[in-house]
């Protein structure tokens, strides 16, 4: 890597393996100024956004199955890999190799562990931990795919460097609950999360696909039409939202996009037809306060293919519909074009069908009971006291998954279930919903209706690096109690709230402390792995394996140790 002032472009932040299929792969950087970006001699411009260079390069012509080690060079200058780096070489992996398909998963990563107070108690990070045991293991047993499902970055709870660094910017000291405002501080968020090497290897060698969740812009994004009105009015907004998506579009959204999509977005090729010194800041601005006024000018929501499995990842944040008397997690026609992919899965002949969604569809059956008995006071006493109770209720208790939105929950519940009895062909071996959020990991199994072919699962993993405070520890393995279950569900009884349009058990969890998943599929068999770093911030960083889960046989073996 060259050094900043020298003659040579420097390498910011990246490279980041992103969308792979069988013949091509997209690298994304960022890097200090103009340049030519060149990836295994296919090169990219770089594009500026708000004063910094990206680039995003198109490598097409690999071989289905193949392993490729590649290089970065800056205006022909090689710049990765560092010269001094201690992992293996970056590699790009197509899809089509024989054996099991691993895909490793997560969400809510607060920062880099080198960024964090060590007051602040945050047990070692998983992601970095993996890292290092990914690289020390043979490439066959690599995973082949990295899902983040959320929070990769904290727009509303920063590092005391992060505070340091918005002083000196803001020329006046910020207070400890201090926010980003705009584009330029979110940059600063991505740089201090993607910048230790461990979690850099990993980012340039495993494919990855991402999706936001609330805190890329701000605690409870769109949870209800109380608390949209709210912020919307303030004079703040405007450069917050904007700012927020700008930077996920850029950072996230567009490494989600196969070449094809890349060839027919909109966005993305007025970018690229911008003059070379051009700033595509606005057009960018323009696009996230369209995509903020009206979520169908911009589908977030994508699917990857992986031969046997398919994913389809879920905008469960910015297309909301907020309407008291008509919410939905994403509107109709978003849900029409989830339900198409869910049978073109089936037409396709896939095994394995993952839905990829931030907030996760089946919750501890009490808290799931207590989503739905806050939505239906909420609705049905809109603008009286005890509806605005229920409202600060569901704003304080973070009371927004899948369960408050009952028509939406009913509905991901009829697709799933109509693919599991064969409705649309040949049912897969599984349906498994890969969640994040909640700061804990579980996994639980559809138990009714009993006519299911497929096996239907929910699996939750949730911090890569942050913490789960004791209450909440508390609260979570309270809401799976049988006792707390029937309470919840008297409760909503007397208010007259439908019941969920499914039956559930947990089958493994709740499991705290930072972590990483894995998804293991062969044929038609599925296994989920969970790895713990532990709740001790004192302790080591050296990964646990404290479940090994079959998912399309009814016995768990658990790990200890």
């Amino acid at each position: 890597m060259s050094l900043p002032g020298s003659d040579t472009p420097t390498l910011l932040l990246g490279p980041l393996l992103r969308h792979v299929d069988p013949v091509s792969a997209t690298v994304w950087v960022e890097t200090d100024r103009a340049c030519d970006v060149e990836v295994l001699g296919r090169s990219a411009r770089t594009f500026r956004v708000g004063g910094h260079w990206y680039a995003l390069v198109l490598v097409e012509g690999l071989e289905p199955g193949s392993t490729t080690p590649y290089e970065v060079r800056l205006d022909g200058v090689r710049v990765w890999p560092e010269a001094s780096a201690p992992f293996p070489p970056s590699r790009i992996r197509t899809p089509g190799r024989p054996g099991p398909f691993r895909l490793a998963f997560g969400s809510c990563r607060y920062a880099a562990p080198t960024t964090v107070d060590l007051a602040d108690g945050i047990p070692p990070d998983a992601l970095d931990a993996y890292s290092v045991r990914v690289a020390a293991l043979p490439e066959e047993e690599w995973p082949d795919a990295l899902v983040l499902l959320g929070d990769q970055v904290y727009a509303d709870e920063l590092t005391t460097a992060t505070r340091d660094w918005l002083s000196r910017r803001r020329g006046e000291p910020v207070p400890v609950d201090a926010q980003v405002r705009d584009l330029e501080e979110y940059t600063r968020l991505y740089a201090e999360s993607w910048s230790d090497p461990q979690v850099r290897w990993l980012l340039s060698t495993i494919p990855s696909s991402m999706v936001f969740d609330d805190h890329e812009m701000i605690d409870d994004w769109n949870t209800s039409a109380a608390w949209r009105a709210r912020v919307t009015a303030s004079d703040w907004w405007d450069a917050r939202i904007s700012g927020g998506l700008v930077s996920y579009w850029v950072y996230q959204h567009l490494g989600n996009l196969s070449p094809q999509e890349l060839a027919d977005n909109a966005t993305w090729q007025a970018v690229l037809a911008l003059p070379a010194d051009a700033d595509a800041e606005p057009v960018l601005r323009e696009m996230a306060r369209a995509a903020d006024r009206d979520p169908r000018t911009v589908r977030w929501s994508y699917v990857r293919h992986w031969g046997d499995a398919r994913l389809l990842v879920v905008d469960s944040r910015a297309g909301r519909v907020l309407d008291e008397h008509a919410r939905r997690m994403v509107d109709d026609e978003e849900f029409a074009w989830i339900e198409a992919a869910v049978r073109q899965a089936v037409e396709d002949g896939v095994e394995h069908l993952l839905v990829g969604t931030s907030l996760p569809w089946l919750l501890p059956h009490a808290i799931d009971s207590i989503e739905r008995w806050d939505e239906a006071l909420a609705v049905r006493h809109h603008g009286r006291p005890l509806g605005r109770l229920a409202e600060a209720l569901r704003q304080a208790a973070d009371l927004e998954h899948w369960a408050a939105f009952g028509h939406s929950f009913d509905r991901l519940t009829a697709a799933l279930t109509a693919l599991a009895r064969g409705e649309h062909g040949r049912a897969p071996s599984t349906a498994v919903v890969l969640s994040g959020d909640v700061h804990h990991a579980y996994a639980a199994e559809v138990v009714s209706p009993g006519d299911l072919t497929t096996r239907v699962h929910q699996l939750t993993v949730s911090p890569l690096h942050n913490q789960a405070p004791h209450p909440i520890r508390v609260g979570f393995r309270i809401g799976w109690s049988r006792w707390a279950r029937r309470l919840t569900g008297a409760l909503a009884r007397a208010a007259r709230v439908r019941p969920p349009s499914v039956e559930w058990a947990k089958a493994a969890g709740p499991y705290f402390g930072n972590q990483v998943g894995e998804l293991v599929l062969e044929g038609r068999q599925a296994r989920f792995v969970l790895h713990v770093t532990g709740t001790d911030p004192d302790a080591g960083a050296e990964l646990r394996t404290v479940l090994d889960l079959p998912l399309a046989d009814p016995v768990p073996a658990e790990v200890t140790g």
